[in-house]
């Protein structure tokens, strides 16, 4: 059985297991930031930097001064950015960096794309250093992940794999057709050469193109394997209904399962999308924690003891079917249980959500009170003006949509009272509306001359 799953694993991301890699996962942001920073400086022949998001903040300019360095230095750099993406990042920013001596691409840039190219993003975060080293998973360049302390504003949490052995290459083997896909390819010589094993981990990695579902049918054949526990961890959850299916008929299989996702979202609508498909994950048996710190971003699952996957693919539509995406689907157990580790401590640090049935209403998503037992939150974070806008916008679709609810309640009352009177009085109530329609066109119209005779005035005077 096993050995036909790695079949249909295979099949379905278009990957092969390489075994033999050393992989060593990264939860913090701050730290997997400088682990990166760190890399790229001690670079010798080549860096390979791939990512949605490069801003021209603070921590952007630690990373365009890193790279610049070592292109300097004699070391080939190649930068590949998202036009969307990075689209606030000036072109200073990149500039500079080009006359660093790096070669620096847009993908698809916004105002020469085609109409469905515009909607097809490069979304993946990946960093591959002379062959022999590279990291990936959902971290962006910003200050959101780096955070800043001294004004009291926490870092999102986000996930980074370091990656070293053969899977390097395929790695830097992805690096190479995304850069391809924005013009010339990449001399030959530059990319990694499959290096000797010097570890145990066995990994996937799994080159998401649009319109290939590469991705998407790996999570559903993980989904659809799980006995013991299908642990997600994901920013952006608005799966296709298939996806959903899967989670629902795991969990009333036995199946454990649990969602960490994010409690407050730097796209509001999304963390809205996502909520519409709770009740049916909870009444399956489903249990979804919310995040209570700042931006939960990373992208990670957990199945069994046996497979994990961390990348840039959220559950959506957009990651799934229509971006360039990079995940690793591995098969190592000390990764499944750093991973099994993590979710546990985001679940602590959140608030879970249950469902309060009303007699005569839908049931309403509630959080659990706070058992006696539970952790202790981290310290406050302070919010930055983006979050503060978006838990602004949050805060306006709910009481709009109180304020829709409301309106439609009292519609729905006027329309049925007229209609009973319709039905017992009809002659009555057509004389009453027919006489209020005429009364109010009467009052339109002197409206409408008053204004007239107004207008006629001011233009003589």
């Amino acid at each position: 059985m096993t050995d036909r799953l790695a079949l249909a694993l295979d099949r379905a991301s278009a990957a092969r297991l390489i075994p033999g890699n050393n992989v060593r996962h990264i939860p913090d942001s701050p730290t997997a930031l400088d682990a990166m920073l760190a890399l790229i400086a001690g670079a010798r022949s080549s860096v390979h930097f791939e990512n949605y998001i490069i801003r021209d903040d603070r921590t952007g300019r630690r990373f365009g001064d890193a790279l610049a360095e070592r292109a300097r230095g004699g070391v080939r750099v190649y930068v590949l950015y998202d036009a969307l993406g990075s689209v606030g990042t000036g072109r200073r920013f990149w500039r500079d960096l080009r006359r660093s001596g790096a070669e620096v691409r847009t993908f698809r840039p916004l105002l020469t794309s085609g109409p469905f190219e515009l909607f097809s993003r490069d979304h993946r975060k990946l960093v591959v250093v002379d062959g022999r080293e590279a990291m990936m998973g959902g971290l962006c360049i910003g200050d959101e992940w780096a955070g800043d302390p001294a004004r009291g504003r926490m870092p999102w949490r986000d996930t980074m794999l370091a990656v070293r052995g053969p899977a390097v290459a395929a790695l830097d083997g992805s690096f190479g057709r995304a850069w391809a896909t924005a013009g010339a390819p990449l001399p030959p010589d530059v990319l990694a050469p499959i290096s000797d094993p010097c570890g145990t981990s066995a990994l996937r990695v799994v080159d998401g193109v649009p319109a290939q579902s590469r991705a998407y049918r790996a999570v559903q054949l993980l989904a659809a394997a799980a006995q013991e526990r299908l642990w997600i961890t994901d920013a952006y959850l608005v799966a296709p209904p298939p996806l959903y299916a899967s989670l629902v008929d795991a969990a009333k299989g036995g199946v454990d399962v649990r969602l960490v996702l994010p409690g407050t979202s730097d796209i509001p609508v999304v963390r809205t999308f996502s909520r519409v498909g709770y009740r049916d994950l909870l009444r399956a048996g489903v249990r979804i924690f919310e995040y209570r710190g700042p931006m939960i971003h990373a992208k990670t699952m957990v199945v069994d003891r046996e497979w994990a996957r961390v990348g840039s693919t959220n559950l959506n539509v957009s990651s799934l079917l229509g971006n360039y995406e990079i995940d690793i689907v591995a098969e190592c157990d000390t990764l499944t249980e750093a991973l099994a580790g993590q979710f546990r401590h985001d679940a602590a640090q959140s608030r879970e959500i249950v469902l309060r049935e009303r007699r005569r209403f839908p049931a309403r998503l509630v959080r659990a009170p706070e058992s006696a037992t539970s952790p202790p939150v981290r310290a406050r974070h302070k919010w930055s003006r983006r979050e503060l806008q978006a838990a602004a916008a949050i805060a306006l679709v709910q009481v709009a949509g109180g304020a829709r609810r409301m309106i439609a309640g009292a519609a729905a009352a006027i329309l049925a009272l007229l209609g009973g009177l319709l039905l017992v009085f009809p002659t009555a109530t057509g004389i009453v509306l027919a006489s209020g329609a005429l009364a109010m066109s009467f009052g339109f119209a002197l409206y409408a001359f008053a204004r007239r005779r107004t207008r006629r005035k001011t233009d003589a005077a």
